[in-house]
């Protein structure tokens, strides 16, 4: 709910709702979890266990270079520029809260979301564990939301969503925190076609 923007975002499921690959609440409900296990939980909760231990042990290498890899795995332009923009938009909130490790990624254009999150863990010691589901939530809330308004789904329906996903945010966490090194990456086709798609869809409410 923090004021980064995330609302004008869908992440490829604007056209997957375009393009008749989701339609209902069960199909929507198969898109999100599907992404949760198949990008979320192998990518992005692996390198925010990174950036957490980066933010920890003040290791600018280490986050430079995970910065560099999350932003080369993500599938389209758009996801590309929604990451850098959540993240800098997050690094000013960050920085506006005190925290003054975040000034530098405001204007930085390997900034991401997956970053300022896990020092905004860190700052506040949150455990990891507790942030990945965090995190995991925020983005599963923001695709429920993005589905109630696309395919449409009424309120009742979105509430149903979000029960069904909490399995899989708490299945993802626990298998992303546990990756080396060498088995962090996203298989998720469907949602880089989706969202280089996306990129010129004719008509769009989201940004991606």
């Amino acid at each position: 709910m923090l004021p980064v923007g995330a609302y004008a975002y869908s992440q490829g499921l604007e056209y997957a709702v375009d393009a008749g690959w989701i339609t209902d609440e069960v199909s929507a409900a198969l898109w999100i979890t599907g992404v949760l296990e198949h990008n979320l939980a192998s990518l992005d909760v692996p390198v925010l266990a990174r950036f957490y231990a980066a933010w920890q042990s003040d290791d600018q290498v280490a986050l430079l270079y995970w910065s560099r890899f999350l932003q080369a795995s993500r599938e389209a332009q758009e996801l590309v520029q929604e990451d850098r923009h959540l993240g800098q938009a997050l690094a000013r909130v960050l920085h506006e809260l005190g925290e003054s490790r975040a000034e530098p990624w405001r204007d930085t254009s390997i900034a991401s979301f997956t970053a300022m999150f896990a020092l905004a863990a860190v700052q506040w010691e949150i455990p990891l564990a507790d942030a990945a589901r965090g995190y995991l939530w925020a983005w599963s809330e923001n695709q429920v939301t993005a589905a109630m308004k696309l395919v449409p789904l009424g309120q009742s329906a979105g509430q149903r969503l979000l029960s069904e996903v909490m399995p899989a945010i708490e299945t993802a966490a626990d298998r992303g925190v546990s990756f080396d090194d060498h088995e962090i990456g996203a298989v998720a086709p469907g949602l880089g076609i989706a969202s280089a798609s996306h990129e010129t869809q004719y008509s769009r409410l989201f940004r991606s």
